[in-house]
This record gives structure tokens, sequence and C-alpha cells, in this order.
């Protein structure tokens, strides 16, 4: 009679079966064992990324807000510092010619104009502040311009104009200050102008 217990109440030789089944040896007894092939390093399994490949997961961030599209300024990681040494040919501190285009009532475009002719090309971080403020004074004489012309069609072009002269002029102080602070100056939609600006002023002497 079955025990209690007994997994399988059914068959009463279930644990002796299981048991002998458990003690047999396996039939062979002379087989060997086998190792896998070992297998040789290759140059392929070893071969390291070159320079180009390196390059290409890897990309320069100077952590300043400069425009792409500006080739010819290419500006270090010191855009953001301010500089009190002078800059050679003009004798004035970086940081004061930094933000001297960017001063309202055309100061600032005459300027720009001055650096240009006078700061060397080596000098990247001058010019393209030079040249930028140079663009937005341009942009906002264009605008003061046409919206004078439409003046004499309609009053509110008028109170258009002198409300965007307002605005133009708190923006280049902003500017100004940013700028000869030390802190990142982008005015994205003079990029193209500024560019230009740079390549065909170029320094005299």
């Amino acid at each position: 009679m079955p025990k209690k217990f007994d997994t399988n109440p059914l068959d009463p030789d279930f644990p002796r079966k299981v048991k002998e089944a458990q003690t047999q040896s396996l039939p062979n007894k002379n087989a060997e064992t086998r190792k896998f092939d070992e297998t040789v390093p290759t140059e392929e399994q070893t071969r390291r990324f070159d320079e180009a490949n390196f390059s290409s997961y890897s990309s320069p961030y100077d952590g300043q807000q400069i425009p792409n599209v500006f080739k010819t300024a290419k500006l270090n990681a010191d855009v953001g510092n301010s500089s009190k040494r002078k800059v050679d040919k003009v004798g004035l501190p970086e940081n004061i010619l930094v933000a001297l285009p960017y001063l309202p009532f055309y100061i600032g475009l005459i300027a720009g104009i001055l650096e240009l002719l006078f700061v060397p090309k080596s000098e990247t971080k001058v010019r393209f502040h030079a040249a930028q403020g140079l663009a937005a004074h341009i942009g906002i004489l264009l605008i003061t311009t046409i919206l004078g012309g439409v003046g004499n069609i309609t009053d509110f072009a008028d109170l258009g104009n002198a409300i965007f002269q307002v605005v133009t002029t708190v923006m280049l102080i902003i500017f100004a200050v940013k700028a000869w602070q030390g802190k990142p100056v982008h005015i994205e939609s003079v990029d193209n102008l500024t560019e230009w600006l740079d390549d065909k002023i170029k320094p005299r002497g």
C-alpha cells in the first residue's frame, strides 16, 4: 500500500526505478574530452580607429553661440572672455573694440568700418564683432529708410518707425554692454552679411 507522501501512489516501484536510473554509468568509458579549436588573433580583430575615423565621431565645440556660416572668424574658446589687452595696430583694449560697433546713433556704424579697415585678420574676435555690428546698423538703416518712405503715405508707418528706432537703440546698447563684458553676442539674421563684410573689407597696411 502506498505511503502518505509517495509522489506516485499508482506505481509502488517508482522510487526504486528512479534510483537505479541515477546509478547507471555511461556505456562508453573511453571517450575523450575534445577542446575547441583555438582562434589566432588577426589584425582585423585588433584594428583601431585611425585619425580620420575618430574625427568623424567628434565635433569641436567652443561653448559659444557663434554662427556656423561665419567661416572667416573661427573664434576660439576665449570668445566669451573679456580681455583688456591692447590690439595690434590699433592700441585700444579688446573689450572696448568689440563693444564700439554696437553703439547706436551711427557711432557703431563708423566704428565697425574703421575696425574692419585697420584691425588685422589675426584678430578674429574683434573683426567678428565689427562686421556683425556694422551689419546690424546696415539692416536697421535699411528698415528705417523703408518705413520713412511709407510714412509719406500713412501715419501708421511713422509710428512704427519711431517704435522701431527706440527698440533697436535699446537692443544695440544691450549688445554693446554684453560684448564689453565678454558675453557672446550673436545676431543670426545678419549672419550672411557679417561674413560678407569681413571678407570684402580687408585691413589696410
